[in-house]
């Protein structure tokens, strides 16, 4: 996503050409899919001219065949076999090159040390990305070595095969030891860069939390909670949980910005059957900042 504030008035599709790298026939072709807001009402005209201090968005990027550099830039390879990776993403490393992050993504890491080893069912900007968490978000992801593994693993998230736990630390105290969040989840009307559970315009989602012990924080009160993921919609485990009053701690989108690091959400367990038909399972410990905050047990 890209977002800027105007600072001068103009038309759009000039605007958005001179203050970012998206060419102007680019955006041209971004307004016709629907994908430019100004202030959260979708732009349906080239000519719209934008006034001073209007926000603009725009919520997708055109994949075109151009060639993304590798950096080198250090990988947590958790297993690596012919067909696929298991990598331990930090947190704030986008997956994929974007408006506004060009460079230093998991993908440009993956294009240095795999060069072209890795499939492109998603295109050169996604080489290799089966699926994502958010750049906040750290932990296990699987990437796809070749378009056969690609396609298989694709099949496994389309038919809810492969399951995917996250451990979350969240605000207050959750008194139900379980829950199953089926909640509908769609943009979020009043702010573009946030989701909401809404009928409108939305998806199912499915989250099943289970707590696992509370916390003091900071002097405030937190759950240690552990989260599946039946569904795989953009911000899902975040948007349940503040629908539910227990935003993730220092989230800075749907709860307060604290520091640095940002939303202590962590995918930490992955299982799936591979190719071959065995039984993977891989774990990726959390990171220290979470670590050091679990152990702050309430007895």
């Amino acid at each position: 996503m890209l977002k800027l504030i105007a600072k001068y008035a103009d038309r759009i599709d000039k605007y958005i050409a001179n203050n970012s790298e998206i060419t102007r026939n680019d955006i041209q072709t971004l307004i016709e899919e629907g994908a430019v807001f100004v202030n959260g009402i979708k732009v349906n005209k080239n000519k719209y001219v934008v006034k001073e201090n209007d926000e603009i968005e725009v919520i997708k990027l055109i994949d075109k065949q151009t060639k993304v550099e590798g950096q080198n830039i250090d990988l947590d390879i958790v297993y690596e076999c012919d067909d696929y990776l298991i990598i331990n993403k930090s947190s704030g490393m986008v997956v994929h090159p974007a408006p506004g992050h060009r460079d230093n993504t998991l993908v440009n890491a993956l294009m240095y040390h795999f060069k072209n080893n890795l499939s492109n069912v998603n295109g050169l900007l996604r080489m290799g990305v089966v699926h994502r968490i958010d750049k906040d978000t750290s932990g296990l992801l699987v990437i796809a070595k070749n378009n056969k593994s690609h396609n298989y693993f694709a099949s496994l998230l389309k038919n809810h095969e492969i399951q995917r736990t996250y451990y979350a630390i969240v605000d207050g105290r959750i008194p139900n030891k379980i829950l199953h969040l089926d909640l509908p989840i769609g943009r979020d009307s009043k702010n573009r860069q946030k989701f909401a559970v809404t009928e409108q315009n939305s998806k199912n989602a499915y989250t099943i939390v289970e707590v696992l012990k509370y916390l003091t924080v900071n002097g405030q009160e937190k759950t240690l909670v552990k989260c599946n993921l039946k569904t795989g919609r953009t911000h899902q485990i975040r948007v349940h949980l503040n629908y539910i009053k227990h935003p993730v701690y220092a989230d800075p989108i749907y709860n307060k910005k604290i520091d640095d690091f940002n939303q202590r959400l962590h995918a930490q367990e992955l299982q799936f059957i591979d190719m071959n038909g065995n039984l993977m399972r891989f774990e990726a410990k959390m990171p220290d900042i979470m670590a050091q905050e679990v152990k702050n047990e309430i007895k």
